[in-house]
């Protein structure tokens, strides 16, 4: 009984992550500011710090549901997801070519996004109840089921992006549940066959992803089209050079040449604007987090907490390296959102909600 008393305390909650995860918050809504101070949409880091103190609520209300009994609402949630994502398709609200939000009265959500929180719960309920056994083909296949059609229906949105983000989950399953060596290498030789056959085929992938795809390798062939983002966001980048040009004073980013620079973009701005050095910084921030994360997976009680966080470090380490790589220039632009810093709720709001279900573990590791 007293160690209930000190879990619903929250003595165990990891503040020091908090710390660092409301740094990055106010970097983001700090740049959101600057990036869109003369812009129509000067009011987005307002509605940002909505999204954060929402998201935090949700973390916290989150963090005090056991997270057993999360996994055993999952294939629920799962259900419910799934039909989402069929009615997002049917009567979604359609944007920029794509059917991706659901709109209710005023509000829009994005059910994907949703999604990588109830994957990552079923993941990890679905390892955890294979005892920790070698997998058989028959194992391995019906993850791959489970994860696929949610893939699927996200790619048809079309919503290239989030559909790879889900990957990552799956990955991070099977390397914990026990796939062995000879498993993996085929595994990769088939998604390699399938993607090589997507591509020459021409099915699976629309024209304009094939261009976002292969535009970084070399943006100039194409500079006003599909190299255009990445070619702007390498300027901004390269101009901030060691200190930066200052909060408000990026000349890419002021001058409307970087494309939606408090979204997917917003770390060519704030590099642009802090340079090198509070490039790093953010970097360090980003690497801390994720390191306190797979400090708390190695501490859980049991393989489903180790497989929780360890799912939400999958997602946000894929997010991190894609955005910030495309960036630079060393990814393809695929519309990821950098966490905690991009302008989104949808996005936020995940975001908190899986801390919430890491703080959970965490706090519930002392706990019979």
């Amino acid at each position: 009984m007293s160690q209930v008393r000190r879990f619903l305390s929250f003595r165990d909650f990891d503040w020091g992550l908090l710390g660092m995860v409301l740094a990055l918050c106010t970097i983001s809504v700090l740049e959101i500011y600057s990036a869109t101070l003369r812009t129509k949409f000067a009011t987005f880091h307002n509605k940002q710090i909505v999204f954060i103190v929402v998201g935090m609520i949700l973390m916290f209300i989150l963090a005090k549901i056991d997270y057993h009994r999360l996994i055993d609402w999952a294939p629920w949630a799962y259900g419910v997801c799934l039909v989402a994502l069929v009615a997002v398709k049917l009567v979604g609200h359609k944007a920029l070519g794509a059917r991706r939000w659901i709109q209710i009265g005023p509000m829009q959500f994005q059910p994907s996004e949703w999604v990588k929180l109830v994957l990552i719960l079923m993941v990890a309920r679905y390892f955890a109840n294979l005892g920790g056994r070698n997998l058989t083909w028959r194992d391995i296949f019906k993850a791959l089921a489970m994860v696929g059609v949610p893939m699927l229906l996200v790619l048809i949105q079309p919503d290239l992006g989030t559909t790879l983000i889900y990957a990552p989950i799956l990955v991070a399953g099977l390397f914990l549940g026990g796939i062995n060596l000879k498993q993996a290498l085929i595994l990769i030789a088939v998604v390699l066959a399938l993607g090589a056959g997507a591509w020459t085929s021409g099915k699976g992938l629309k024209s304009y992803q094939k261009a976002r795809l292969t535009s970084f390798i070399n943006p100039d062939t194409d500079p006003k089209g599909s190299g255009y983002q990445i070619r702007q966001s390498l300027i901004a980048v390269g101009s901030g050079g060691i200190w930066g040009k200052g909060a408000a004073k990026g000349t890419q980013t002021q001058g409307y040449f970087l494309p939606i620079p408090y979204t997917d973009f917003i770390f060519a701005a704030f590099s642009e604007e802090h340079g090198f050095i509070g490039a790093i910084f953010v970097l360090l921030l980003y690497f801390f987090i994720l390191m306190r994360l797979i400090q708390n997976a190695q501490t859980a009680a049991d393989l489903p907490g180790s497989l929780i966080i360890m799912g939400v470090v999958a997602v946000l380490t894929f997010q991190i390296a894609v955005n910030v790589g495309m960036v630079i220039g060393f990814m393809p632009v695929t519309g990821i959102p950098l966490p905690l810093m991009s302008y989104g709720g949808s996005s936020v709001l995940f975001t908190f909600l899986a801390l919430g279900v890491a703080m959970n573990v965490r706090m519930r590791r002392f706990v019979n």
